[in-house]
């Protein structure tokens, strides 16, 4: 169950004890690969028996990452959805806008998605479990869009990957002391992801659908 936002723009600071935190940082400096718990133990100032006293080991520390990660922004784009309503343009907009704020508020989580290669098969399959909420949200969303003429592409779940790999491209190049925005490239991706499905332009012809 995900938790209510007053306003689904706005991320809070990620609740996390001091090992969670200082396990974001080694993991978004270093990668996964590339830290050991030695130095997240270090980065905390405690021993390494004292950190496996609080998680099992280091991929443990990657799965409670990921699933602050997903409850984050999975809880804002529901409400997005849900104060949008039922219209597809304004609902596709919501989301994709709750999705970006979510990678320029939150980047250090939003790189963890990269990490997925680096879970077990059980832990990858849960998160990717988690992650598709998200992703059956907008898809659905554009589907909704396709059935009712809103939108002129024929794919939902292509349109779907090419609007998260958009969004998902931001946490690598947004720099905080830039000029844009946050709220301006929320605004751009939202125009961006709105000229992907078509919205309001002509649908594509039979022939033009199959090639």
């Amino acid at each position: 169950m995900t938790t209510k936002t007053a306003d689904w723009r706005v991320y809070p600071a990620a609740e996390l004890t001091p090992i969670l935190a200082a396990s974001l940082t080694e993991f978004a400096e270093h990668g996964y690969n590339g830290t050991s718990v030695r130095s997240i133990a270090g980065r905390v100032g405690v021993t390494v028996p004292a950190l496996y006293y609080h998680h099992e080991n280091k991929q443990a520390l990657l799965v409670a990452l990921l699933d602050q990660a997903m409850e984050l922004i999975t809880s804002h784009s529901e409400a997005a959805a849900a104060e949008a309503g039922d219209d597809p343009r304004r609902r596709l907009g919501a989301i994709v806008e709750a999705i970006v704020h979510y990678m320029v508020q939150c980047r250090d989580l939003a790189f963890l998605n990269s990490e997925m290669r680096s879970l077990t098969t059980e832990n990858r399959a849960r998160y990717v479990a988690q992650r598709d909420r998200v992703d059956r949200l907008l898809c659905d969303t554009i589907q909704a869009g396709i059935d009712d003429g809103s939108f002129g592409v024929p794919w939902a779940s292509d349109a779907t990957r090419a609007i998260l790999s958009m969004c998902q491209g931001i946490a690598g190049w947004y720099d905080p002391a830039g000029t844009e925005t946050p709220q301006v490239i929320a605004d751009r991706h939202v125009h961006l992801a709105l000229a992907m499905v078509e919205a309001g332009g002509p649908r594509l012809t039979e022939g033009a659908k199959k090639a």
